[in-house]
């Protein structure tokens, strides 16, 4: 769809009607001490190639994963992407933030968004998921919201101390203006987050766990299924590694109500940190209570397939402030990236995937017992872990960093203080045997 900017005398005659002389005038009504006094310093024009030499030695100053060996994890993960996929999603057809108002110019972009819906209820075992959020922890907040609108006498979600600790922030973010509470469930010895606890916890609308957790261990969500149902509150699961059900079995398979997950892993660089993709789903009866887009497929007058946005409120986009979640936008070009993927490795690729991310950090571990560090739990974990590291790490971390291009964990003390000198580590199919068997050597 082409776009037309304003003529000259599109401007002149708008300017006419509102009684100006001019466009600056529309600003006015801005008091002086807010106005900018100087003229903003913008540098002079570049040729092309002199732009291009300058913005190769401003990324030449970050640090980028293909050169260096990252064993961090907490959210955002090194994987292998398929060079299809970068090739694909940069075509014009999918590079666009048209929202899909118009079916009957917008059919690829409703079909992509179909496709990536339908395979993310496959891969979490739901009934229905929405066209995508920001991030994981975006959608986390939206499946707090929903549970609490649901009960109307709570004014307090249950969420797990092991979830990710921007995520919490997120939540605390979005239910703190409306008088909500979040009231955190502590974790045990083992690093698992203790259902037994939620026993004593009253005026609860909802109950959020992520599994795998923030330490990489994987959740009994039978447990809080069972507590869920006798306190008759909404079970929440979430997760930040896509590829974990790869071999778990998916949150559907317990009971969940919502489950709200990070896609990054699913063919998505890392990019410094983002953008990433929320992905938000439940069952039919949350249908209704989904925030965002819901596409559909339908027949047209000739009886052949259309896909066309459905079950949304038109609160939801005009109405903003009878809105039930002013989310009404997409990460499309993230939720497409991620349809690609699935459909390129396929449920065998996942599981295969899944399996070397599983079996590369048992190997970490057992390295890095061999040279002095100690595991925190004794639990199962998928491809993240916590170690109790020895005296000196951390000088050894940070030469690391600058003589071997080498990111050797994450220190837990800043989001537990409890857990002073010990550092969540990660491994996925990036690295190799060779890769981990030289970090074992660097750090012992």
């Amino acid at each position: 769809m082409r776009y037309l900017p304003h003529t000259k005398e599109d401007i002149e005659a708008m300017l006419k009607v509102t009684g100006v002389s001019s466009l600056d005038d529309l600003f006015d009504c801005i008091p002086d001490d807010l106005k900018t006094k100087n003229t903003v310093d913008i540098p002079e024009s570049l040729s092309e190639w002199e732009l291009n030499a300058h913005m190769e030695d401003l990324a030449s100053a970050n640090i980028a994963c293909k050169k260096y060996k990252c064993f961090l994890g907490a959210g955002s993960y090194d994987h292998h992407i398929p060079a299809i996929i970068p090739y694909l999603i940069s075509r014009s057809e999918f590079m666009t933030a048209y929202t899909p108002y118009q079916p009957e110019v917008s059919q690829g972009t409703l079909q992509g968004i179909y496709e990536f819906q339908t395979m993310v209820t496959e891969l979490l075992g739901m009934d229905v998921a929405t066209a995508s959020h920001y991030d994981c922890g975006t959608a986390l907040a939206e499946a707090a919201l929903i549970a609490l609108r649901k009960n109307k006498k709570a004014n307090k979600i249950a969420v797990s101390s092991l979830t990710h600790p921007s995520h919490r922030q997120i939540i605390h973010t979005y239910t703190s203006p409306a008088g909500y509470e979040i009231v955190e469930i502590p974790y045990t010895k083992e690093g698992l987050t203790d259902a037994g606890a939620l026993e004593g916890m009253d005026d609860i609308a909802g109950i959020a766990v992520q599994s795998p957790n923030f330490f990489g261990n994987i959740e009994d969500l039978n447990a809080f299924k069972a507590v869920a149902e006798a306190k008759k509150v909404l079970f929440i699961t979430s997760f930040t590694e896509s590829l974990a059900f790869g071999l778990l079995k998916n949150p559907g398979s317990f009971g969940a109500d919502l489950v709200a997950g990070e896609g990054q892993s699913l063919g998505i660089a890392k990019s410094f940190g983002g953008p990433g993709l929320g992905l938000l789903a439940g069952t039919k009866k949350q249908m209704r209570n989904l925030p965002g887009r819901l596409i559909g497929k339908t027949k047209d007058a000739n009886g052949d397939n259309g896909f066309v946005l459905t079950l949304a409120t038109r609160e939801q986009h005009i109405r903003r402030e009878k809105a039930s979640s002013n989310i009404c936008s997409n990460n499309g070009l993230n939720a497409m990236t991620a349809a690609m993927y699935l459909a390129t490795v396929g449920k065998i690729g996942i599981r295969e995937i899944a399996q070397q991310n599983h079996d590369n950090a048992v190997y970490l571990k057992t390295s890095l017992e061999k040279v002095g560090f100690k595991s925190a739990f004794n639990t199962p974990f998928f491809n993240e872990f916590v170690m109790k590291v020895p005296e000196g790490f951390e000088q050894k971390r940070n030469a690391l960093i600058n003589d071997n291009c080498t990111f050797a964990g994450i220190n837990l003390e800043p989001f537990y203080p409890e857990l002073k000198n010990h550092y969540l580590f990660c491994a996925t199919e990036t690295l190799s045997k060779d890769d981990i068997d030289q970090l074992a050597k660097e750090v012992q």
